[in-house]
């Protein structure tokens, strides 16, 4: 037995120093990190600022519990975690429900719960947490309004303008209140689709209702889109073709054969000459696809985004590959084998690349990361929340 406590004594000495120097390492690379980017020193604030938050909301959860007051903890606790929910702090939602399971169940003047305000109010951080619910999932979608409004009606109202506007663009707006309002569906019995509220109307309808200039600007959005890469695309294959019948030195005269067609550099040239024209005519297709599209509202959701997406990277592909080619043409015909001229040419061509990348690219990483990327909506933790 003294064994077996020296034992598990001298295992909590390790995890205690084990504790210390993960916590010495941090406090270390913060310095480090202080140093090199100045403005990590105001995250980290922030970051300590929000756990004393959090500590301080334990340590109030833990006073209201001892003192058995009932009337305190409605006073307090109700209106705590209906306001932390409208602002998305989901740590203050799951202490308070920690210390007070009963809260979960509370309602605001309007008959919302916190799953009622996370979804009107667009807070995904908080809707998150029915992920982490053993069970009364379903319970806590059966909500109502005085309006005759279930969970479902809600996620078919608008997204309020703040949430909204973290988003770039219509058409990529109008994809995330689709998202919300499928994720909102899974978690809602098949009869709630279509029962109507006060004004008759089924979710669906106070979704369309509610989007409908939404879809509009959505719409024009992607048109100017577009419309502007398809010219870009257009430009792009008509030179490409041009290119490889009039080739860099000419043909021979007595058999047809290209002058330059032994050379390395020319090979370059017609491969890259290929490419450009093949991906140009692939973006060009996809363009006029989205030009011609119906518009739908269940097609912002990955139809419109998924032709978007194959457009821009094939029209950068293309771009890539004209310039390539044309970088080679201009070492065939200028250079006669001076490696020197491959420097100013290669920096020449990397301009239009950049500023493609740099014009164009976070565009197409919002479009990637929002149709194929993992979502706002996940299990964040493996902590139980009710």
């Amino acid at each position: 037995m003294l064994w077996q406590n020296k034992g598990t004594e001298q295992s909590k000495e390790k995890e205690v120093r084990k504790k210390g120097m993960s916590r010495k390492l941090q406090a270390m690379l913060w310095k480090v990190l202080e140093l090199l980017v100045p403005p990590t020193k105001h995250v980290q604030k922030q970051k300590l600022i929000h756990l004393q938050a959090i500590q301080l909301v334990k340590s109030l959860c833990e006073k209201i519990r001892s003192s058995n007051d009932l009337k305190v903890f409605e006073l307090i606790c109700k209106d705590v975690i209906l306001v932390a929910t409208r602002y998305g702090i989901h740590e203050v939602v799951e202490e308070v429900v920690q210390s007070f399971p009963q809260a979960i169940w509370y309602l605001d003047k309007d008959h919302y719960n916190i799953f009622g305000l996370a979804v009107l109010d667009r807070c995904e951080n908080v809707f998150n947490l029915i992920y982490q619910m053993s069970g009364h999932k379903q319970a806590m979608m059966f909500m109502g309004d005085k309006n005759g409004n279930n969970m479902l009606h809600l996620a078919g109202r608008l997204a309020p303008f703040d949430k909204l506007n973290l988003v770039p663009g219509a058409a990529l707006q109008m994809q995330r209140e689709l998202q919300w309002f499928k994720e909102v569906e899974k978690f809602v019995i098949p009869r709630y689709k279509q029962i109507r509220n006060n004004k008759n109307e089924v979710p669906s309808m106070v979704f369309t209702k509610e989007h409908k200039k939404l879809v509009e600007e959505g719409e024009k959005w992607m048109k100017d889109t577009a419309n502007s890469c398809t010219i870009a695309a257009a430009l792009i294959a008509t030179i490409a073709f041009a290119a490889v019948i009039t080739v860099p030195g000419g043909t021979n005269g007595t058999n047809g054969v290209p002058v330059f067609s032994k050379a390395n550099a020319f090979i370059v040239f017609i491969v890259s000459d290929a490419i450009s024209l093949f991906t140009s005519t692939m973006s060009l297709l996809m363009f006029l696809s989205i030009l011609t599209s119906r518009y739908a509202e269940g097609d912002f959701l990955y139809v419109l985004p998924k032709r978007l997406i194959i457009g821009l990277v094939t029209l950068f592909l293309s771009i890539t590959t004209m310039i390539v080619a044309f970088s080679s043409t201009l070492y065939l015909v200028f250079g006669h084998n001076k490696a020197w001229i491959l420097i100013p040419v290669t920096e020449l061509a990397c301009l239009p690349i950049t500023s493609f990348v740099s014009l164009q690219f976070a565009l197409l990483v919002d479009l990637i990361s929002s149709t194929y990327g993992p979502g706002i909506f996940e299990n964040k933790s493996d902590r139980i929340f009710y």
